[in-house]
């Protein structure tokens, strides 16, 4: 029997028991688990607030008459009535809206912002005021607000003091809007789904690792790993850095960095901080934040490895999260982040913080409380700094999280470089001598220019070679100049599964000591676990320089690999910040710069920060004041270049013809994710005329998922050909 006032129908509308979801025990259930997220950052009476008054509208005599149609349809087998006809959470919004006008100190718009958009997301300021002014005088709103008010539960609205966020500046407000609507979104998913959906629940609330035991096993294969190491000066600087990342974590949380050359061990030295630290400070979790989906799965197999599978979610573009055959703990908790270990990538992340939808925002209170390892560093966007580093200043000191910046490369962002309220905290012990001792490899800088002739007869000369160029063209020209089926391309003219089953084999290839020549673009060189004993690096910015030598006698084996810097005769580059960074990098050159100097890369990065910190981060900041939520997201890209992904369909036809046949939703096109490759969209145009592209037919009809699908050739080892003068590939 329906109840007077419902949430949600019931789960079987075939069976007349099953039981509907009460309004009053959702309200309840919501505000209790919202209060409980944001209680982490002090903000637990407003969350409750919000939790109370979200679903206010569902009181409405319109709504629950919505709710019964829509059970009567599913029931009988006819058309069900239009979803979302029904306002609903206007409601909550315009009376939050009205306390506010009756309390003198009230200052903004933080609750009714919420409740209004805990369906749709956040809108403007503009947009919201004048979407409560439009709806406050709604007969429909009017009835849900009247029974809403007349429930005794929600009689503390008239008792209690409207509760306020402590935020001092406009931008600090701008943030916290997005962790409170983070606090909503989720706790209404997630009773919601307890209702509906109780099987998730449980799966939910499969046990996984304390840090307490995570930091065991940890320190467990450490000590097995240091019982058979070798008394070397290598093994023992990381030994150090492991040492120095424990004794570090008993400082306060806050702002740090680990300066560790390739070979020093900074993944689990950085691993060791993060778990000592949160034990330490009662944080609740690590953030692995990395800018490679190669890297990214590297790292998340060394964490399953050592700390279980079960405890590691790994969230990014290429996961596949299956529909409810096959569910897991892990795949659930890629909408939440509701895991010990999180290894998530930048675009990931960085997108997240300026979100505006509630599928990105419902993951964003997890990381309050929590150790955040940015892995690679200085990969951070430098154009937009200015809106990171005051969102990554907030986390530090309103959020209660630790921020860590780890990278060989270690990018000046401290208070020589317009940073100061940054300030980070060095783990790594005597970073210079670190430097010295974990020198691998000796440079090289010809002077004259190769051609892809030269290039190619230098890389013959080698059972084992590494060469990386800046543009996919020049590494095609390269692999067609060795005329050699046996090596390997590298780039994005390749998908994302095929590009991991490349890194694979050239893995297998370097353990087994067999011939091995790579070709690749620039997503090979940070952070990949690949040791060549001879790596050429085109002409390119500094720590992409570096980054490369990471890729030459990664394992020490030999006393000093060979990385040699070459000016291609054609000189041609991604342009913007990648082309001004690769002017300022053969300048330093020529001056005659110590590599193996840390203090080398800081001067570096001081300089290019101050030139490529432009007008977009500006608009951002501003944009951030206006509380124009959607702008801001709009002009936060991670990816500058305007692209939309094309689906090749020839590299694995069974495996894609699979996904499609399981239905078209947002699954659907998540398990898609590995067999796409991005193109520049100003380019499409041109694509379809020469018939190198075609609507992908499964998908025609569905707007909101069409997708394009490559229709030229696909090649073994190039990926796509290119048969018209085509050049609007992503770098």
């Amino acid at each position: 029997m329906k109840p007077e006032y419902a949430a949600h129908t019931p789960r079987d509308a075939k069976d007349p028991n099953s039981p509907w979801h009460e309004l009053l025990e959702h309200l309840e259930t919501v505000a209790k688990d919202a209060a409980g997220f944001a209680a982490k950052f002090g903000a637990e009476k407003i969350a409750y607030w919000a939790g109370m008054l979200h679903d206010a509208g569902k009181f409405s005599s319109a709504f629950q008459d919505y709710l019964w149609n829509a059970h009567v349809a599913v029931r009988d087998g006819t058309n069900p009535p239009e979803k979302g006809k029904v306002d609903h959470s206007s409601t909550g919004a315009v009376i939050a809206r009205a306390l506010i006008a009756l309390t003198p100190e009230a200052r903004g718009l933080e609750l009714p912002w919420v409740i209004a958009g805990h369906h749709a997301g956040l809108n403007s300021q503009l947009a919201l005021e004048t979407r409560l002014k439009e709806k406050s005088g709604d007969a429909v709103l009017q009835d849900g607000a009247m029974k809403a008010l007349a429930w005794k539960k929600l009689e503390f609205l008239e008792t209690q003091p409207l509760p306020l966020p402590d935020c001092a500046t406009p931008l600090e407000r701008e943030f916290f809007v997005r962790m409170l609507l983070s606090c909503l979104v989720d706790a209404d998913h997630l009773d919601t789904e307890a209702f509906g959906s109780p099987h998730k629940t449980l799966i939910r609330q499969e046990r996984q690792a304390n840090l307490e035991e995570l930091l065991g096993r940890l320190k467990a294969s450490q000590e097995q790993i240091m019982r058979h190491a070798k008394p070397t000066p290598v093994n023992q600087a990381r030994a150090e850095v492991y040492a120095a990342a424990l004794q570090a974590a008993i400082e306060p949380t806050g702002f740090f960095r680990l300066s560790v050359p390739t070979g020093g061990g900074k993944t689990r030295s950085s691993l060791a901080f993060a778990l000592q630290h949160a034990i330490r400070h009662q944080l609740e979790r690590v953030i692995y934040v990395v800018p490679f989906l190669s890297i990214t799965t590297q790292i998340a197999n060394e964490f399953r490895e050592i700390l279980g599978a079960e405890n590691i979610l790994e969230h990014h573009s290429a996961i596949k999260i299956d529909s409810d055959e096959g569910l897991t703990r892990a795949k659930l908790a890629t909408e939440n982040w509701d895991a010990p270990i999180v290894i998530t990538t930048s675009v990931q992340f960085l997108e997240s913080l300026f979100a505006n939808k509630t599928s990105k925002l419902r993951k964003l209170h997890r990381i309050a409380k929590a150790v955040i390892i940015f892995d690679e560093a200085q990969t951070l966007p430098a154009p937009l700094l200015t809106p990171i580093l005051e969102v990554f200043h907030q986390l530090t000191y309103r959020y209660c999280s630790s921020l860590v910046l780890c990278t060989a490369t270690q990018p000046a962002l401290d208070a020589k470089s317009g940073f100061p309220e940054l300030n980070p905290f060095e783990i790594a012990p005597d970073v210079p001598k670190l430097y010295h001792t974990l020198k691998r490899v000796s440079y090289e800088f010809p002077v004259e220019p190769w051609d892809y002739t030269r290039v190619a007869d230098e890389i013959k000369k080698h059972h084992q070679a590494l060469c990386i160029v800046n543009t996919r063209a020049a590494a095609r020209a390269i692999w067609q100049a060795l005329e050699n089926l046996n090596a390997i391309h590298l780039s994005t003219h390749l998908c994302g599964a095929h590009r991991l089953v490349r890194l694979a084999e050239i893995k297998q290839r370097l353990l087994e000591n067999q011939p091995c020549q790579v070709i690749s673009t620039q997503l090979i060189e940070a952070g990949v676990d690949v040791d060549f004993p001879l790596v050429l690096r085109a002409f390119a910015p500094l720590d992409s320089i570096v980054q490369a030598a990471g890729r030459c006698n990664r394992n020490m084996n030999l006393e000093r690999g060979q990385v040699i810097v070459f000016k291609p005769v054609v000189p041609t580059m991604p342009k913007g910040n990648y082309a001004v960074a690769t002017q300022k990098t053969q300048n330093l050159i020529g001056s005659g710069i110590d590599l193996d100097n840390p203090e080398t890369f800081l001067a570096y990065f001081r300089e290019l920060h101050r030139d490529q910190i432009d007008t977009t981060a500006k608009a951002i900041q501003e944009a951030r004041l206006r509380f124009d939520y959607p702008e801001v997201y709009k002009a936060f890209s991670v990816i500058e270049a305007d692209t939309t992904p094309i689906l090749i369909r020839q590299y694995a036809p069974k495996a894609v013809e699979k996904i499609l046949e399981a239905g078209v939703n947002r699954a659907t096109m998540r398990r898609l994710q590995p067999y796409l490759i991005n193109v520049y969209t100003n380019k499409l145009e041109q694509l379809s005329q020469a018939g190198l592209t075609r609507p992908c037919k499964e998908l025609s009809g569905f707007e909101q998922f069409e997708l394009l699908e490559w229709a030229g050739k696909y090649h073994e080892q190039l990926g796509i050909l290119e048969e018209v003068d085509v050049t609007g590939f992503v770098y």
